[in-house]
């Protein structure tokens, strides 16, 4: 009788643990692992930078030729925004010719600058497309075989684009197009007041302050 009694106590603990269990809560899962917070590149700062490339031209001469030279910009983040203020001079070898009037016409552009500002979008990582725009100077020298030649310095304005992404640590790269209109001069009588209009599409490197 004491062993019946000692196992039906066993029995009903058992029985009394296995229910106690069933009514305790499942494990609770562990709150994912919060992402990383991911910092995009700042690009305010000063900087500076070399740039080359080749131009042809929009005018009667069917002008082309290659280009290079230094930068010297400012840029100022605001959120996503990038504001930007640039200036670049480079030596320039874009010339052309054809005949007018029966004779030779040359054109050549001996230095190019320019001073524009830049809006820019840095969304994308370490890439930032912009657009930009200003004012363009350059040395249009003019000459027709057999009646001397001219050089002006002229002013014009300038448009275009680019995209230019961080490489590392202060060092960028940047790829752009630009449209140069400077315009026709007055210098002489002789066709020294042709238009110069070109496009260009230059690389550069940049190193940020």
């Amino acid at each position: 009788m004491k062993k019946f009694l000692l196992a039906s106590a066993a029995i009903l603990t058992l029985g009394v643990a296995s229910a106690f269990a069933a009514d305790l809560p499942s494990r609770v899962p562990m709150p994912a692992k919060a992402p990383a917070y991911f910092q995009t590149y700042n690009w305010t700062g000063v900087y500076v930078g070399i740039n080359g490339g080749g131009g042809w031209g929009s005018d009667s001469d069917n002008t082309s030729g290659g280009l290079v030279g230094g930068t010297l910009g400012y840029n100022y983040q605001l959120g996503r925004v990038v504001f930007g203020i640039e200036g670049d001079i480079d030596w320039s070898g874009i010339k052309g010719s054809e005949t007018c009037g029966g004779f030779n016409c040359d054109t050549r552009n001996n230095w190019l600058s320019t001073v524009r500002g830049r809006l820019g979008y840095a969304g994308f990582d370490r890439f930032l497309p912009y657009v930009t725009g200003g004012v363009a100077f350059g040395d249009v020298k003019t000459s027709v075989d057999g009646f001397g030649d001219s050089s002006k310095t002229r002013t014009g304005w300038t448009l275009g684009g680019g995209i230019e992404y961080a490489i590392a640590g202060p060092w960028t790269a940047k790829v752009e197009y630009l449209y140069v209109d400077l315009g026709s001069g007055d210098d002489s009588a002789f066709g020294s007041n042709r238009d110069f209009k070109t496009s260009l599409v230059r690389a550069g490197l940049n190193y940020r302050f």
